[in-house]
């Protein structure tokens, strides 16, 4: 059997997995992460996975290769983080630095398309060549699978598919730019719209579900459309709205065989598929009897970018 080592790069912690060859867990390890400086990130990561490894009864010389994701714009051919603006990382030779101290091949990409990586590998997009991923949390993010692969550009920077503009001179985003779909179709989107809901109506049920507008998350629009509430029908009506215009925009460009999406709005599984489903029949080209892009959810959840990254010497091959 052989073994590979996933790592996720986030904010908080750094999780480690190993993984086996037939893309299968077989333990984890997390630890802080720590940014101080690029030298002690890299120091920190490699402790994660020497736990990993330690709680899989295994060494370092058992494994083949290491694979790394990161936020933000990366080069995987240098195997640098270019910039990762929540991490202040600007630059860094990521890849090198843990190379460095394992002696094992490492390879970097973003977390997004490492995570469309893995749902193509091994979940829900399994054997599927063509695929866009979107996942619905904070932001948009995007991962874009073309052929097998990884699509990002001639400069690493591609698949930024939150940042598309859906409504013209609309809501600000984090990216400088208005009307964005990331600004409307995010858990945050979501959020932002049922807070405003809550401010116009005093007396919507919205009121019971979340007694203050600190306590919306991304349920409570659909709590109160289950619970009969018209202003809560309307939040999430307008929200699938949104949504379901920039899904139809990515499957025009790009036709890929199925679309995944993923993030916790997802939990609300055919409540929030068969409406956009209908949007997707009415916008997406494509006559009837002609082959339709399928949507689905992402079933690895947040394994996905640590099997992503565990098999990115697959892409190197």
């Amino acid at each position: 059997m052989k073994y590979y080592v996933g790592i996720d790069l986030g904010g908080t912690f750094v999780k480690a997995g190993v993984v086996d060859e037939n893309y299968q867990i077989v333990a984890k390890a997390s630890l802080p992460t720590d940014l101080e400086n690029s030298e002690k990130l890299a120091d920190g990561m490699v402790e994660t996975v020497k736990l990993a490894l330690k709680e899989a009864g295994l060494t370092m010389d058992d494994i083949e290769s290491v694979g790394v994701c990161s936020p933000g714009a990366v080069d995987a051919k240098t195997g640098t983080v270019l910039y990762a603006y929540n991490l202040s990382l600007f630059s860094v030779p990521l890849g090198k630095l843990i190379e460095e101290r394992i002696h094992k091949p490492v390879y970097l990409e973003n977390d997004a398309n490492v995570a469309a990586y893995g749902e193509v590998i091994a979940g829900a997009a399994k054997g599927i060549d063509d695929v866009i991923v979107i996942t619905l949390g904070t932001g948009v993010g995007g991962g874009i699978i073309i052929d097998g692969k990884i699509y990002s550009g001639f400069n690493s920077f591609g698949a930024e598919l939150g940042h598309m503009v859906i409504e013209h001179n609309g809501r600000p985003c984090t990216c400088g730019r208005n009307g964005c779909i990331e600004a409307y179709a995010s858990a945050t989107g979501l959020i932002n719209m049922t807070k405003e809901a809550m401010e116009k109506h005093p007396s919507s049920k919205l009121w019971e579900i979340a007694p203050t507008l600190d306590e919306v998350d991304g349920k409570t629009a659909f709590d109160a459309m289950r619970a009969g509430d018209p202003v809560g029908k309307e939040v999430v009506d307008l929200y699938i709205s949104y949504l379901g215009t920039g899904l139809a925009n990515f499957i025009n460009i790009f036709q890929p065989e199925v679309l995944l999406i993923g993030g916790g709005i997802c939990k609300e599984g055919e409540t929030l598929l068969k409406p956009l489903r209908e949007i997707l029949d009415r916008e997406t080209f494509g006559g009837d009897g002609m082959p339709k892009t399928r949507l689905k959810t992402c079933e690895l959840g947040n394994d996905a970018g640590t099997i992503g990254a565990a098999m990115l010497f697959k892409l190197h091959q």
